[in-house]
């Protein structure tokens, strides 16, 4: 099969028709009508075989979470997501591999109103790379700067659960066959907070994705923002499956782990009725973890509200 032919069975095909799409699959490039009144959002990502994941995962697992964490990009801006590109690098063609990852990756884009619009496919170490794009009402999208001091520091839904199936395979931690599926249905499956995203307009002051750990993460929005914050570390959301194991997963998993995909936001007091509303409405827990300081440094405080060292920075590509 050449890559024509694997692009008109796969892909070409199967994705959703939008009215803003003027030029979609099959021309050099894809045309697009951005709404009028809104600023063009655009993320893009790569998942490396061997790197981002295991090369022998489910194929429908990597086609979905390609999408996802593009989709957590453009919520932390609070963007509505349209359009999206699709690099694909293939060693060989499986058909059933192609087959599951674009039942994965269309499934989410459906879920999402995402268009395919374009692409590109080749022969080489199993990559995969996902460029979004949509839009956010001008000059109202969020950022990493913003945050006040005394803002509230939020986390939605829970942190720590990608971390905690990478440590079961590992075979580091024993789990039943019930949190086993918890843990790697996060790991594997996120869900992108888009609609939280789109909610926190008006109402966040600045905001991310929790992609690389929430240390990390915070610490990106705390520096662009130029200021500090204090983390109550009992306040992390955790699941079930993670305050189950906490004693043998201490802290470092919640905050260090990577791979939630959940936001983490900065809002003044005033707004805590308004973010109770929308966790209510949207069905999505929101914690309030810490707080907004002056400085620049994050300090994470125990149960005892006694500094906690972190041990691990979180994920960092070249780092030595």
């Amino acid at each position: 099969m050449d890559e024509f032919a694997l692009i008109d069975k796969y892909f070409g095909g199967r994705t959703r028709m939008r009215p803003d799409v003027c030029v979609g699959i099959g021309d050099d490039a894809a045309v697009v009508d951005v709404p009028r009144g809104h600023q063009l959002v655009m993320a893009v990502d790569a998942l490396v075989g061997g790197v981002h994941f295991d090369e022998a995962a489910a194929p429908r697992a990597i086609g979905h979470k390609a999408l996802a964490v593009n989709l957590s990009d453009l919520a932390a801006m609070g963007a509505t997501p349209g359009w999206a590109t699709l690099l694909l690098v293939l060693p060989s063609v499986s058909e059933v591999w192609l087959g599951a990852f674009s039942d994965g990756f269309f499934a989410l884009a459906e879920r999402h109103g995402v268009a395919l619009v374009g692409g590109d496919t080749a022969r080489g170490p199993l990559t995969v790379g996902v460029q979004l794009s949509g839009w956010v009402p001008a000059n109202r999208g969020l950022r990493r700067s913003g945050a006040g001091v005394n803002d509230d520091i939020y986390v939605s839904g829970t942190v720590g659960d990608a971390g905690v199936a990478l440590r079961q395979r590992a075979g580091a931690l024993s789990l039943t066959a019930a949190q086993i599926e918890a843990v790697h249905r996060r790991l594997d499956f996120p869900c992108p907070r888009t609609q939280l995203g789109q909610c926190l307009l008006g109402v966040a002051t600045a905001a991310i994705d929790l992609s690389d750990g929430l240390a990390a993460d915070l610490g990106h929005l705390l520096a662009a923002s130029g200021v500090g914050g204090r983390v109550y570390l009992d306040r992390l959301p955790r699941s079930e499956v993670y305050r189950s194991h906490q004693i043998k997963l201490g802290w470092d998993t919640a905050l260090a782990s990577g791979d939630d995909y959940e936001l983490c936001f900065t809002a003044p007091p005033q707004k805590r009725p308004r973010i109770e509303q929308l966790a209510r409405e949207l069905g999505v827990p929101i914690a309030r973890v810490g707080v907004i300081t002056a400085g620049g440094a994050l300090h994470l405080l125990d149960e005892q509200r006694s500094p906690y060292a972190l041990n691990h920075a979180g994920y960092k590509h070249f780092s030595s």
